[in-house]
This record gives structure tokens, C-alpha cells and sequence, in this order.
């Protein structure tokens, strides 16, 4: 481990309206974009169909980190890796076949994320820690931006880091997801995660990128890993 950190900011609460702009104001300070990508059936929310999604793609120079939080990952998360996505994160109690659609995401030439809520354990998902180049744990329940930070998913988060540092190949990224803060990344950091998605926190802040600047060096100064 270096000890870098990935800040990759979520356009969930930028203004739909202005997405090219609103992705061009953390640009320049951003390691990814994170794509919310709901279906209105796996979590209660919808936000962009595929055809959407592979736009706001073409939109940004930025890596793109798509979350999948919908219904039927197995067909759809390999279609957003075929279309060049950078990343591709799909949710483990979704998936019908975890182990297939992690091997046709790669395939098909992108990064694979495994996602889990709050109320599935690291245990479930072990097996496939060295399979994957990320794994996210959701801190507040998926589906809408602006929730509070959970806490007590921070044991999750340092299971999750003692095992990865025990990877004798590829150490996935360790991401959260959900009320990520100023006053929540430095905990987040402490107990393991090294890549963090920040909506709320930075949309709504008057300036974007100085707020990623600033959440990027809270979580340096705590990740030790």
C-alpha cells in the first residue's frame, strides 16, 4: 500500500439540467466520476436509463465509475463495460451469478466493483476479494443521496481492509458510498477505505472542487494502510 486515496464525486445531486458543466467543475481535481445508475426496482429511485448513462459517459474525460443498482446486473453491467465505462460496480445481492458477471465485466475490458448494503456481511463476499478491483461498501442505504453516514458500518470497513492486506496479488480499492463528509471521511479513512464517493458534500458546497481538494487531504491524513 502508498497510502493514496481515490476521491471520486457523485453526480447525484449536481443539476440534472447542466450535467457537462456541473461535471466540469471537479475535473480537474477528481480521480473518477461516479455514475448512480437506479432502475426504480432493485432500490427505490430512478436515475438515468442505459442510453442516458452512456451520454453522460460521452460527457466527461473523467474515468467513469458506474454503480449499478439495479435489477438484473448479470445482463446489463458487461453492456457498460462494452461501451468503455472504467469502472463497472454491480451489487452482490442483485446478481444471480456473481462469479460470471465478474468475469464478463472484465472481459469486456473494464475494472469490476462488487457492491454490498449495509445489512449484507464482508463474509458473504470474501470469496471474492481477489476477483475484483473494488469493493464498496454502501454507508447509507442505496438509493438516495444526502443520508447520514452509518456509522456502524465502519467494523464492516476494517474487516474488509485486515483481509485485503492479506491479498498475496491485486489488493482491490476499498470504497464507501453514502453521507461521506468532511466530519465522516477522516473515520472512513481510519478503519480502511481508500476510495470515497462524496455527492452531497460536494455539490452542495459553493466550490466543488475545493471541496474534493479538502476531503483529499482529511482522508490522506487518516488512511495508514
Amino acid at each position: 500500500m502508498t497510502g493514496e486515496v481515490f476521491i471520486n464525486p457523485s453526480i447525484l445531486n449536481a443539476n440534472f439540467e447542466d450535467l457537462e458543466n456541473e461535471m466540469v467543475k471537479i475535473s480537474a481535481v477528481s480521480d473518477a466520476l461516479h455514475l448512480d445508475v437506479m432502475d426504480n426496482l432493485f432500490v427505490p429511485n430512478f436515475t438515468f436509463d442505459i442510453a442516458k448513462a452512456f451520454e453522460i459517459i460521452s460527457y466527461t474525460k473523467l474515468p467513469v465509475d458506474a454503480h449499478l443498482m439495479i435489477l438484473d446486473p448479470d445482463t446489463i453491467a458487461p453492456k457498460y463495460a462494452e461501451h468503455g465505462t472504467h469502472s463497472v460496480t454491480f451489487h452482490f445481492e442483485a446478481a444471480k451469478n456473481t462469479a460470471t458477471t465478474i468475469r464478463n465485466i472484465r472481459s469486456n475490458g473494464a475494472k469490476v466493483g462488487l457492491a454490498i448494503k449495509p445489512a449484507t456481511s464482508f463474509e458473504q463476499i470474501e470469496n471474492f476479494i481477489e476477483e475484483i478491483d473494488l469493493l464498496l461498501i454502501m454507508t447509507v442505504e442505496p438509493g438516495f443521496g444526502g443520508q447520514s453516514f452509518m456509522q456502524d458500518q465502519m467494523e464492516k470497513v476494517r474487516i474488509a481492509r485486515s483481509r485485503i492486506e492479506k491479498t498475496s496479488k491485486h489488493r482491490p480499492l476499498l470504497q464507501v458510498d453514502g453521507g461521506v463528509s468532511l466530519d465522516t471521511i477522516g473515520k472512513a479513512a481510519t478503519a480502511g477505505a481508500n476510495c470515497f464517493v462524496a455527492g452531497s458534500a460536494v455539490y452542495k458546497s459553493d466550490d466543488p472542487a475545493g471541496m474534493v481538494e479538502k476531503l483529499r487531504a482529511i482522508a490522506s491524513e487518516n488512511f495508514k494502510f
